[in-house]
């Protein structure tokens, strides 16, 4: 079953990680629209704070808090919200669980939906965010966590697409982030949910290194959205054309 195309306002061509070069990947990213769409939002945000600044102490209590509970709130969301076996059975979120995450696990590659949506990204970091930064420092933190939120997704994303580009990173840090989120596609589903910090796999108990094959997991394609499943609720069957089933290189043309 091939995949619906996405063709974006202002990216008029599928990209497929396996077969970019990293010089291609960075041209492609900061054209595509939900990367144009942080960077403004973070400009808009800083330069706002200009007009309503805080304190310098609480501004970096703002934006230290954000930092550290962004890994927390985006571990959440993937293991609890995007890993979810409770939207598709909404059929008001059906659509919406099929774009975030359904369609990347069966084509990890695609770099047109490894990028999140901005109708559901920009309110989460917000939420994330700001309040915190409100409590910290009125307005002006209110604006500096929000910054700082938009500038980790930025980041965030980018790890994220080198973890699924052909190429293998100097770092060793973000070679053992690949190996990790590698093994979250391609063998157990029901792990390694961190991308880009995986501390708080490691305190759920949700972190693994050691890949044992004859414990593959069965949904690691899927998400457990299986053709029987589909019976049972089949907007995103619907929406996808069918159901999918087997490795994606054995199914989408390469």
């Amino acid at each position: 079953m091939k995949p619906t195309t996405i063709k974006p306002a202002f990216w008029a061509k599928e990209h497929h990680l396996d077969r970019m070069t990293l010089r291609e990947l960075v041209i492609a990213y900061f054209q595509y629209p939900a990367i144009i769409g942080y960077l403004v939002s973070a400009a808009a945000a800083i330069g706002a704070y200009g007009l309503y600044p805080a304190p310098l102490r609480q501004t970096l209590g703002a934006v230290l808090v954000a930092a550290s509970v962004y890994p927390l709130v985006w571990y959440s969301l993937h293991r609890w919200v995007l890993h979810s076996r409770w939207m598709f059975k909404v059929p008001v979120l059906a659509s919406t669980w099929k774009r975030i995450h359904y369609d990347h696990h069966q084509d990890p590659n695609r770099l047109e939906i490894l990028f999140g949506a901005l109708h559901t990204t920009l309110p989460t970091i917000a939420l994330a965010t700001a309040p915190l930064g409100y409590l910290i420092g009125g307005t002006g933190g209110a604006l500096a966590a929000f910054a700082t939120g938009l500038i980790q997704t930025c980041v965030y994303e980018f790890c994220h697409c080198i973890q699924h580009l052909s190429y293998k990173p100097g770092s060793k840090r973000l070679m053992e982030m690949k190996a990790r989120h590698m093994a979250h596609h391609f063998h157990d589903e029901r792990g390694n949910f961190g991308i880009t910090n995986y501390f708080w796999d490691k305190l759920f108990g949700t972190y693994y290194d050691r890949i044992e094959k004859d414990r593959k997991s069965e949904t690691v394609f899927n998400l457990g959205y299986t053709p029987e499943v589909a019976e049972r609720y089949p907007d995103v069957a619907r929406l996808s054309g069918g159901v999918a089933t087997g490795h994606p290189s054995q199914r989408i043309p390469h």
